[in-house]
């Protein structure tokens, strides 16, 4: 869908301490979101878990991973959060758009808030 980025905050379940903010590239291609380990860390997510994850370029990866609120255009939903190397590209994910029911419009490739979200 071309590069967009929308800023978003990162914060931990219990919304104590400091958020991560920052542009995330929009990547309908990824499901969970990922940010820095140590921007997460700093703002208290926690590690809840490891899993497998298949890059781009079709090679196979762990990463530790845990749950935030996530934060972007007026919305906010809770979802995994990937710990990615410091020097990482923060990405926010299909699932966390789906969430707040925000798509990406095929035509002009912008993201717009659904009316409603279907339960179909």
């Amino acid at each position: 869908m071309g590069l967009t980025h929308v800023t978003t905050q990162i914060t931990n379940l219990g919304k104590t301490g400091a958020p991560f903010e920052a542009d995330f590239l929009v990547d309908t291609g990824a499901i969970d979101c990922m940010a820095p380990s140590r921007a997460l860390i700093n703002a208290g997510v926690l590690i809840e878990g490891k899993d497998s994850y298949e890059l781009a370029d079709g090679s196979l990866i762990e990463y530790s991973y845990g749950f935030a609120r996530v934060s972007f255009m007026g919305s906010e939903t809770v979802a995994q959060v990937i710990f990615g190397s410091d020097d990482c590209e923060p990405l926010l994910g299909v699932v966390a758009l789906e969430n707040v029911g925000i798509g990406v419009d095929p035509v002009s490739k912008t993201l717009r808030r659904m009316s409603a979200k279907p339960l179909k």
